[in-house]
C-alpha cells in the first residue's frame, strides 16, 4: 500500500503543499494545465529551489495580474466544473473548498451560499488549491497520513482587521486534529493549508513503518531562526495487511476506590464503545496498593468516556494519549462444530497465513448445553474456522 505521510513540523498552506508534491516528483506542467483551464487570465505557477535555515526545498510562487475580485464558493465550483481535470481532481478540489466555505460560513455566521471569499478566494489561493488537488492525484497515494500540526502563535492581519492566531477559520477546520505548540511567533498554518488536511488526511499521529520511495519538502516564504520553514512529505510503501489505527489510552491510578467502582466503571466504558479496559496493580505513594485503569478508544470516543471515569470512579485526574497501533485484518464467521454453530474471528497475518480466535461467549454457551468441556468445543471450532486448503 503506498502511503504519504506529511511532517508538519513548521506548520501546513497551500504553496508549501504544492511545493512538496512538486518536489516529490509531481509534474510542474500537468499541473500547470489544470491551472490554464480555469479561466483565470495569466496565472503562471513558478517553482525554485530555495534554503530555509540550510536545508534545501522547493518554493512556489503563483505569478498572475492584480485582481480585486471577491468570490463566492459557486464561482469556484463553476471553475473547476469547467475545466480540464479529471473527475477525482474536480471532486477533491471542490471537497476542500466546501471545507473553507463550511468554515468561513460558521465564523462569520452566515450560510456557505452566501460566505464571500476574501484571500482564500485570490488567484494564489485558488491555484495553490487546485493544484495541490492535482498533485495529490498524480501523486497516486492509497492513504494520507500526518503529524500533529502546529497553528503557530502571535497576531495577524487579515480582511476583517487584527486577530490572533490561529485565525477564526484555520481554529474551525482544526477541530478534532491533533496540534502542537511551537517556538515560532507566526502563522505557521493557514486556512488554506488546515482545509487540506483536514479533507485529505486519513490519520494523525507518527511516521508510519514504511519503505521510503520519495521525499519532498515545500518551503513557506520566510525564513525562521528557530527552524527550517519546510513542510516535508514522505512517500513509502507499508504492508497492506496491516492497517494503523489512531487511539486515545485513557489512565487514571485509584487508591481509594473498591474492586466493586472498579469493576462497574470498566462495563460502563464497555458498554460505551471502549476497543478496551483493563487493570494494573501498581504501589503508590504512602505505601498504599492502587489500580492502574487504563481504557483504549477511538478518539471520538475520548470524551464522553473520560466522564465516565470522572463519575464512576473516585479519580481526580485522567492521564491521555494519543497512540497509534498496528491492526490485522480480521472477520467474524459462524462455524459448525459437532455440538452446533460458535462464532470465530479469523485473523489474516502477514504471511498471508491464517489464525483462528473462538469467540468465549459463543463457546461457553455450546458447551453449557451439551454439557462438554468449553476447551474441547474451542480446539473444534479453531479446527473448522481454518479450512485445511488455508493452512
Amino acid at each position: 500500500m503506498k502511503v504519504a505521510y506529511l511532517d508538519c513540523a513548521s506548520g501546513i498552506s497551500g504553496d508549501m503543499t504544492l511545493g512538496a508534491l512538486i518536489d516529490a516528483g509531481v509534474d510542474l506542467a500537468e499541473i500547470q494545465r489544470g491551472i490554464d483551464s480555469l479561466g483565470l487570465p495569466d496565472c503562471r505557477i513558478a517553482a525554485e529551489e530555495v534554503r530555509r535555515k540550510g536545508f534545501r526545498a522547493t518554493n512556489v510562487t503563483v505569478h498572475h495580474p492584480p485582481e480585486h475580485a471577491h468570490r463566492h464558493l459557486h464561482h469556484i465550483i463553476e471553475m473547476i466544473d469547467g475545466s480540464v481535470l479529471s473527475e477525482r481532481q474536480k471532486d477533491l478540489a471542490r471537497k476542500i473548498f466546501t471545507r473553507l466555505g463550511e468554515a468561513e460560513a460558521k465564523v462569520h455566521g452566515t450560510t456557505i451560499e452566501k460566505v464571500h471569499f476574501h484571500e482564500v478566494g485570490a488567484v494564489d489561493s485558488i491555484a495553490d488549491i487546485v493544484g495541490s488537488a492535482i498533485g495529490w492525484d498524480l501523486l497516486g497515494v492509497d492513504r494520507v497520513e500526518c503529524s500533529a500540526i502546529p497553528p503557530g502563535s502571535g497576531n495577524i492581519e487579515i480582511a476583517h482587521g487584527r486577530c490572533s492566531v490561529p485565525a477564526p477559520a484555520t481554529a474551525e477546520l482544526l477541530k478534532g486534529i491533533p496540534l502542537i505548540a511551537s517556538p515560532v511567533e507566526a502563522e505557521l498554518t493557514t486556512p488554506t493549508g488546515a482545509a487540506i488536511v483536514a479533507t485529505i488526511v486519513d490519520r494523525f499521529g507518527t511516521l508510519p513503518a514504511l519503505s521510503v520511495q520519495a521525499i519532498g519538502c515545500g518551503a513557506g516564504d520566510r525564513d525562521f531562526d528557530e527552524q527550517a520553514n519546510i513542510l516535508r512529505l514522505i512517500v513509502g510503501e507499508v504492508a497492506a495487511q496491516v492497517a494503523e489505527q489512531q487511539v486515545v489510552v485513557l489512565e487514571t491510578n485509584l487508591d481509594d476506590a473498591s474492586g466493586e467502582l472498579i469493576g462497574h466503571a470498566a462495563e460502563l466504558l464497555l458498554e460505551g464503545g471502549a476497543l478496551d479496559v483493563y487493570t494494573t496493580s501498581i504501589q503508590m505513594k504512602k505505601n498504599r496498593p492502587g489500580t492502574m485503569l487504563s481504557v483504549i478508544c477511538a478518539p471520538a470516543d475520548a470524551g464522553r468516556l473520560e466522564e465516565i471515569l470522572f463519575r464512576e470512579t473516585t479519580t481526580l485526574g485522567v492521564r491521555r494519549q494519543l497512540l497509534s497501533r498496528s491492526c490485522l485484518p480480521r472477520s467474524a464467521q459462524t462455524v459448525r462444530t459437532a455440538w452446533g454453530e460458535v462464532v470465530v474471528k479469523r485473523v489474516e497475518l502477514p504471511d498471508g497465513s491464517l489464525r483462528c480466535a473462538p469467540e468465549y461467549e459463543s463457546c461457553r454457551q455450546v458447551a453449557q448445553r451439551n454439557n462438554v468441556a468449553m476447551q474441547d468445543v474451542m480446539e473444534a471450532a479453531r479446527r473448522a474456522g481454518i479450512p485445511q486448503d488455508d493452512e
